[in-house]
């Protein structure tokens, strides 16, 4: 009996994929039935990290350390390469720094620093040269893996931006921002706001890139130095930050105090007890109001002998009482004043000037509190699929 035959057709042996020829292989890839890369196994000597690449802090030693453990216990996440020639390819003055590595890292340099942290060997990576292609593929693959990470400070995705731009402008230096923004999904504006903090003294920028600073403060300064033809120091900056701050926090106490007085004020016209309130006979009728004050400018009575023009002191005349038609005329220049209840002028509130999203957003921030912008921002995304 054969082997074959001995082993039966079990569920397990029939589900097994065939392998495929080098030829087999090429065919899936352009009919898009498997990837144009697969996994591989890099031992880190092979490989060296590219200079290109925006992220500088990639944590402490134990945290490097405490990583590697884990990618000791299993990588979730594949490293992304390139091969040598590829590469050089592109940037041919980047041979000294990359070595003899056959493969330069794309992405994954935190797990590849983890791995040597802890004296790891090789780590899982695919190799995609289609990344370069072209500088401005490589740059903008390189920006978009690090762009949304919590951990990549303002200052290396700044740094990152500026790369892209640089690129870009190799095609066209017109418009060079504009298909940075496009290639990370972004407007124009917004670029600018990151290059913009590039102009900052590099103490700012520590501190925006500790988290010591945040980055509408740091957009602030900006604003601020170029206000000055960028000639202040960082000490300089940092005294103006603290008037600015301190300037808008007296802002805000007086618009609370302006907002408690209206509303004690209200409370207290509602809460008037009946009994404080002038009787409806206490109060003046429209006559009454009308003949005891003068007539409006203009307003003529039809009583005989009287005149628009007020007589001299000296004049003996008794005052004539207005007609029912001059009565009503005075209505309607004088209305009644209501004795018992007055209209409350709302508070003032604070001007924002709309020059851009970012400065609207700074503005709005510095004036509502955190769920006055969250109840904010639903309104305008109901406003927004409304549209």
């Amino acid at each position: 009996m054969k082997a074959a035959d001995r082993l039966g057709t079990g569920s397990s042996f029939g589900n097994v994929p065939r392998g495929r020829s080098a030829r087999g292989r090429a065919k899936a890839v352009t009919q898009g039935d498997v990837p144009a890369y697969e996994l591989v196994r890099l031992r880190l000597n092979e490989v060296a990290p590219t200079p290109l690449n925006p992220r500088r802090n990639f944590g402490t030693e134990k945290e490097l350390a405490r990583f590697g453990e884990e990618l000791r216990a299993a990588q979730l996440a594949a490293c992304v390469a390139v091969s040598r020639d590829a590469y050089l390819n592109l940037w041919p003055d980047h041979e000294t720094e990359v070595g003899d590595a056959g493969h330069i890292l794309v992405n994954g340099e935190r797990r590849y620093r983890s791995a040597a942290q802890v004296g790891l060997d090789a780590l899982d990576f695919v190799v995609r040269d289609e990344l370069a292609t072209s500088r401005e593929t490589f740059i903008n693959h390189l920006l978009k893996e690090n762009l949304d990470r919590a951990d990549f400070d303002i200052i290396e995705r700044a740094r990152g931006i500026n790369e892209l731009v640089e690129v870009c402008a190799e095609e066209s230096v017109r418009g060079a921002r504009s298909r940075a923004a496009e290639n990370l999904g972004k407007d124009r504006s917004w670029i600018t706001h990151q290059l913009s903090l590039l102009e900052l003294p590099e103490a700012i920028q520590q501190m925006l890139s500790s988290g010591d600073l945040p980055e509408r403060d740091g957009r602030l300064l900006v604003r601020h130095l170029k206000d000055h033809q960028g000639l202040l120091s960082a000490a300089e900056l940092l005294q103006v930050l603290k008037e600015e701050k301190a300037a808008r926090s007296a802002e805000r106490e007086a618009e609370r105090a302006l907002i408690a007085e209206a509303k004690g004020r209200t409370q207290t016209s509602v809460e008037q007890p009946e009994s404080d309130r002038p009787s409806p006979a206490a109060r003046p009728t429209v006559a009454e109001a009308t003949s005891a004050s003068p007539l409006a400018p203009g307003l003529a009575s039809d009583t005989p002998g009287s005149s628009s023009v007020p007589e001299a002191s000296g004049s003996q005349h008794s005052p004539t009482r207005p007609t029912d038609e001059a009565v009503d005329r005075q209505a309607a220049v004088v209305p009644v004043q209501n004795a018992t209840r007055r209209a409350v002028a709302p508070p003032a509130r604070g001007t924002i000037e709309l020059v851009d999203v970012e400065q609207v957003a700074d503005a709005l921030t510095d004036h509502m509190s955190g769920d006055e912008l969250k109840e904010l921002a639903g309104l305008l995304l109901q406003r927004s699929e409304s549209k």
